[in-house]
């Protein structure tokens, strides 16, 4: 048997046991979605949204790249995040990182990896920002994982000075933004970072005609 047959074959045992389970499940699926939370996270493969925070298809929207980065630029996450807000009215944005992360062990170095270096220039301007702080501490697997999660702090700052979001915090007071750090080791997340709906920021980023 071929891998990917492998995933069909899987994919046919679980809609059969959830149909077992809950007869109405698919039929509620189809006819809406309403989740409270959009995870922004990293695209490695061992940090699966639903499986590390044990929820169930319909309860969180997903938006997956590399080193879990907002960029402001990237229409693909803006448009996901518009979506997410102004449609879905989700209530949480999860800016999800992880400890050993390889796009922020990458950006750390002089290496050149091609197209992917226009990426990860986010990262090392973020490194660059905070390189006493980090080249301060003794070891690269501490020096790694605190850019982890000052990324993840710099991510969930870069959210609140979006219009989508300040948008929302003027007119509904909605959604308060989190940032956490997963633990491949021993599959615990740690909390990073948090605002809540309304903060104020640098006022260089606060608009005042929304």
């Amino acid at each position: 048997m071929l891998a990917y047959e492998k995933l069909l074959l899987e994919n046919k045992a679980w809609a059969k046991e959830q149909n077992e389970t809950d007869p109405t499940f698919f039929k509620r699926l189809a006819a809406q979605q309403a989740p409270e939370f959009l995870w922004i996270g990293c695209s490695d493969s061992r940090v699966p949204a639903d499986k590390i925070t044990g929820t169930e298809p319909g309860e969180i929207f997903v938006h997956r790249n590399i080193a879990n980065l907002v960029v402001n630029t990237d229409i693909n996450l803006l448009s996901v995040l518009q979506y997410a807000v102004e449609v879905l009215k989700v209530k949480h944005i999860i800016v999800c990182g992880h400890y050993g992360c390889g796009g922020v062990k990458a950006a750390m170095t002089q290496h050149h990896f091609g197209i992917i270096n226009h990426w990860l220039k986010n990262i090392k301007d973020i490194y660059r920002l905070h390189r006493e702080e980090v080249d301060a501490l003794p070891t690269e697997a501490e020096r790694v994982d605190k850019l982890i999660e000052l990324n993840v702090k710099e991510q969930v700052f870069n959210l609140a000075k979006t219009s989508i979001i300040q948008s929302a915090w003027k007119n509904e007071q909605r959604p308060h933004l989190h940032g956490w750090v997963y633990g491949l080791s021993d599959g615990i997340i740690k909390p990073v970072y948090e605002m809540a709906a309304g903060s104020h920021i640098d006022p260089l980023y606060e608009y005042d005609n929304l």
